[in-house]
């Protein structure tokens, strides 16, 4: 068992504000600590720029305190040198700073997204179909974003505040102790002022992300080929615009509150920069005309005051930006944190060849299991332990979405899956591939359990073609090496032929070539079905699966479907859901389910002579689709 999936996506805005433990700042620097190099420049590039930016105001003493009472013409000059050798050293080490740091902040992006994109790509079909596509996106792109930053913006300017702290008060106590420690006195007014404002903004940044994810599922869902036609065939235009303007106008909003506050916070810090100043120059002032202290170290000392309350500042919301920043890793790291429910056994069996028998034994699934498995629906169900499916079909009334079916399809056999709608029929056989796993019972291909077979296994042993057929937005001959990169034209060609869609290729004026549009729009519904069919039969597979891949479809182009899909099925073992009567007549064997489980099995004329459901539904629903067939 293992926890469900919101055990670990803590996406309440209720729930306590995270704090920095440990645990979570470790496992962020590891993703720093994998670009060494790049870390050594940095933190040696700003212990240069931190400490050549201390020269100036000894310069400028020096200047005031020596070369002009002693006139001295050739102290001035170097004094000048140095303080134009200063900004250009500083310049090209800090050239030096950000090509480390850049480095280092696309990779860590590439490797965040790379991470993100294999761990998503080994989730469930529950999962997809429970998590918005535009919140993962948000995911991808705007977390994995902030979370660079933080590695290379804040946890950079932290060290370099930190350093430029440490060494200004080290000159200065050299300088002046008196005047330092009175610098220092309105430290307290940093930390209240942080206090004040600081956690707000930390809050603002969260809800601003989460707003800009919302924004982004709007947007993927309407300007989507199939989301931009359904709105315009609804009329929905003027509803779906004031969906996206009520979450953009939420992201613009929280942009100007994080700008205002912050703002109001930074003037705050300017005011009390200026009262430690202003005492400074008075006290400053005082020991200048007592004899007690030079003007050059005075003027020395009041630059450095810049170098001091600017960092101090800084520091003095560290805690809260440090925190902020994390959001963006607390955010990534929820989707990686998610557990594989559909995950390859330690050690998978490979199979190089198949048979193609397929055996459902005592098989039970329930869609519970995959109520929390979506980014969005865990603050509606939180989490809880799989596996314990009694307590999971006590609290759903949906219950079982398949109750104890077991049958076998022996090698180059064709199963028909029939029953009414909604009665378990696809649910059945997306458990073949692994799409999800029985919640108790197995699945068995050639008498291994898929659970136990690799992915690569089962991907070359089963062929799928459903009844809405997605195609890449990209050339015929791309869609169609998706399931053979290695195929020559010749075995393009022949797979084309063989699903009867060549000559349609051939008549296009770029062939192969064309590209089909997004989703395969370009395509009538009985080219992409032939295209898909295509693609199939190039991968060759022992255990082929259709379901309902002729429904919606024309008669001429349900006649070149069905044509094509007689030719693929010889030899291999078929599980098929038909409407038509002539697939399901000519089918070895008929398993009728019924609301997920399997009441009757056996051919056409022993299930009609039984007078059950199948003849019901043949008198009903299959009599009908002869009678309305060419």
């Amino acid at each position: 068992m293992h926890r469900g999936w919101g055990a670990y996506l803590k996406l309440d805005e209720k729930q306590p504000k995270p704090t920095v433990d440990r645990v979570l700042l470790k496992r962020v620097l590891r993703y720093a600590t994998g670009y060494r190099l790049e870390l050594i420049v940095v933190v040696i590039t700003i212990i240069v720029i931190s400490g050549l930016s201390l020269l100036p105001p000894l310069l400028m003493r020096g200047l005031i305190d020596t070369a002009i009472p002693d006139r001295n013409l050739t102290l001035v000059t170097w004094l000048g040198l140095g303080m134009i050798a200063v900004p250009l050293i500083n310049g090209a080490v800090g050239v030096a700073q950000r090509w480390a740091s850049a480095s280092m902040g696309e990779g860590i992006i590439f490797d965040l997204r790379r991470q993100l994109f294999t761990h998503l790509q080994g989730m469930s079909l529950g999962f997809f179909t429970n998590t918005k596509t535009g919140e993962l996106m948000s995911r991808l792109n705007s977390d994995v974003v902030g979370a660079q930053q933080a590695v290379t913006s804040t946890f950079v300017t932290l060290a370099a505040n930190v350093f430029t702290v440490v060494a200004t008060l080290v000159v200065m106590l050299n300088l002046e102790w008196r005047l330092t420690l009175l610098s220092l006195l309105i430290l307290p007014l940093f930390i209240i002022a942080s206090r004040k404002v600081g956690g707000r903004l930390r809050d603002i940044r969260r809800e601003q992300m989460e707003s800009n994810a919302n924004m982004n599922s709007v947007m993927q869902e309407t300007l989507s080929v199939s989301g931009a036609l359904l709105v315009k065939l609804f009329g929905r235009a003027t509803h779906e615009d004031a969906r996206f303007a009520e979450f953009a106008g939420e992201v613009r909003d929280f942009g100007i509150r994080q700008a205002t506050i912050g703002r109001w916070f930074f003037m705050a810090l300017g005011v009390v920069s200026a009262v430690g100043t202003a005492l400074v120059f008075w006290l400053g002032a005082y020991l200048v005309i007592n004899d007690e202290l030079t003007v050059g170290t005075i003027v020395a000392l009041s630059a450095y005051l810049g170098s001091l309350y600017g960092p101090l500042s800084a520091l003095s919301t560290a805690r809260v930006e440090f925190t902020t920043s994390l959001v963006s890793f607390e955010r990534v790291f929820e989707v990686l944190d998610m557990p594989v429910d559909v995950a390859e056994a330690d050690d998978p069996v490979e199979l190089a060849t198949f048979e193609g028998s397929v055996e459902f034994d005592g098989v039970w699934f329930s869609y519970d299991e995959t109520l929390g498995s979506g980014l969005e629906s865990v603050r509606r169900y939180g989490w809880r332990e799989t596996g314990q499916v009694d307590e999971v079909q006590k609290r759903s009334p949906a219950g079982w979405a398949l109750s104890d079916v077991s049958f076998r399809a022996q090698q180059g056999e064709t199963i028909a899956l029939v029953g009414p709608s909604g009665a378990g029929k696809t649910t059945l056989t997306y458990l073949v591939p692994r799409l999800y796993d029985t919640t108790k019972g197995r699945v068995l291909i050639d008498g291994v359990d898929v659970r136990d077979l690799s992915f690569e296994s089962i991907a070359g042993a089963v062929g799928v073609v459903t009844q809405e057929t997605y195609l890449f937005h990209d050339t015929i001959e791309t869609n169609l090496r998706y399931a053979k990169p290695e195929a020559t034209m010749d075995e393009l060609r022949s797979a084309a032929e063989a699903a009867n869609i060549l000559e349609f290729i051939d008549s296009l004026p770029d062939g192969m070539q064309t590209r089909v549009g997004e989703r395969g729009y370009r395509l009538s519904g009985g080219e992409k079905q032939r295209v898909a069919i295509a693609r199939v039969i190039l991968k060759d597979p022992s255990v082929l699966i259709l379901d309902e891949a002729t429904s919606h479809l024309d008669a001429v182009s349900e006649a070149l479907v069905q044509d094509a899909l007689e030719r693929i099925m010889t030899k291999r073992t078929s599980l098929v859901i038909a409407h038509r009567l002539s697939t399901v007549v000519s089918a070895d064997r008929i398993v009728v389910i019924e609301a997920g489980r399997m009441v009757e099995s056996g051919t056409h004329d022993e299930l009609l002579a039984a007078g059950g459901l199948y003849t019901h539904l043949f008198q009903t629903q299959f009599r009908e689709a002869a009678q309305g067939s060419p």
